[in-house]
C-alpha cells in the first residue's frame, strides 16, 4: 500500500468580507449600493489547502492566526472542511473588505495584517515544511523568513507568484527558490516570455493562467502546452487561481503528465469558480451539511 505524498502550505489564511457592486469606485466622493455581500473565509494559502483537501492530498495549513474573533471564525471553518491546520500566534488575524464585480474585476483592502512571526513559530513552521515531501510557499511575510532557512529549502518548493510582472524584488527569493512557479497574465503581453524568464532562474516548470482563455505551461526543456477554460456558471472568482494550483500539484502527485495536471487544474478552479466561497465546502459548513 502506497504512502501519500505529505504537502505543507505555509502562507495567508484570512476572514473576509466580500461585496458585489455593479462597478468598481470611482476615486470620487460618492454613494454607491452593493448588489450583495457576505463574509466568509479568505486567504490564498488557505484556499490551496481547502482544494488538496478535497483531492485526498495529505495536507496540513501553516497560518498567522490572532486569538481573536475572526481567528476564531478561520479556524472554525477550517475545521469543519477538514482542513488539519498549525497555527502561528499573531497580535491579529488578517482580515479583507473585497470590493468585486461580475466579471472579475477586484480592489482587495487589507483591514489587518498578521504580525510578524516569533521566532520558535519560524522554528516550528521550518521544521514541519523540512518533513514535508512537498511545500508551497505563499506570497508573505511568513514565506519570506521561511525561505532563508536552510532546512526549508532542502524540500521541493511550488510557488505562486500571482500577477507577478516580470521583475519585482519581492518576488524575487521566492522566484528562486521554487522548483515551479504559477503565474496570471495581468501584468505581462507575452505570457511566454514572462514563463521563459522565470525559467532562467531556476524552476523546472511555469505555469500561467488566463483567465476566460485558458492556461499556458511551459517546462525547462521547452516543451509547450496550452488549454482552453472549462466554461463554468461563475459566481465569484476568488480564489480560482488557488483552486488551479492546488488541481495541477495534486494530479502531479498523481503521476500525470503536465498536460493531464492542466486539465485538472482546470476542472478543479471551476468548483471555486462556481461558488461564492473559496471551496464548496464551506457553504455547505455554513449551511449545517458538513
Amino acid at each position: 500500500m502506497s504512502i501519500s505524498p505529505t504537502v505543507v502550505v505555509c502562507g495567508p489564511a484570512s476572514w473576509n468580507q466580500l461585496v458585489l457592486l455593479d462597478h468598481l469606485p470611482e476615486p470620487v466622493p460618492h454613494m454607491q449600493f452593493a448588489r450583495r455581500s457576505w463574509q466568509t473565509l479568505g486567504g490564498t494559502s488557505a484556499g490551496k489547502a481547502l482544494h488538496l483537501a478535497d483531492l485526498g492530498i495529505s495536507v496540513r495549513l501553516c497560518s498567522p492566526l490572532g486569538a481573536d474573533d475572526d481567528g476564531g471564525l478561520v479556524r472554525g471553518a477550517l475545521a469543519k472542511a477538514g482542513v488539519t491546520f498549525e497555527a502561528i500566534a499573531s497580535e491579529r488575524t488578517e482580515r479583507h473588505v473585497n470590493l468585486m464585480t461580475d466579471d472579475g474585476d477586484r480592489v482587495s483592502i487589507y483591514v489587518s495584517v498578521p504580525s510578524t512571526p516569533a521566532e520558535d513559530d519560524l522554528e516550528a513552521a521550518a521544521a514541519l515544511v523540512a518533513a514535508a515531501d512537498l511545500a508551497v510557499i505563499d506570497l508573505s511575510e511568513l514565506g519570506v523568513l521561511l525561505l532563508e532557512r536552510d532546512e526549508v529549502r532542502q524540500t521541493p518548493l511550488w510557488v505562486d507568484l500571482h500577477d507577478y510582472g516580470g521583475s519585482s524584488s519581492f518576488h524575487e527569493p521566492f522566484l528562486r527558490a521554487a522548483n515551479a512557479v504559477f503565474m496570471n497574465d495581468d501584468r505581462t503581453g507575452d505570457p511566454w516570455e514572462l514563463m521563459s524568464s522565470c525559467l532562467e532562474r531556476g524552476p523546472y516548470l511555469a505555469v500561467c493562467t488566463r483567465g476566460a482563455e485558458g492556461a499556458l505551461a511551459l517546462e525547462a526543456d521547452g516543451t509547450k502546452h496550452e488549454i482552453a477554460a472549462v466554461p463554468a456558471d461563475v459566481v465569484d472568482t476568488n480564489g480560482a487561481g488557488d483552486a488551479f494550483m492546488a488541481g495541477f500539484l495534486a494530479a502531479t502527485l498523481h503521476g500525470a503528465s503536465v498536460g493531464d495536471a492542466l486539465n485538472a487544474a482546470a476542472a478543479q478552479s471551476r468548483l471555486a469558480l462556481e461558488s461564492q466561497h473559496l471551496h464548496p465546502v464551506l457553504g455547505l459548513a455554513s449551511a449545517g451539511k458538513a
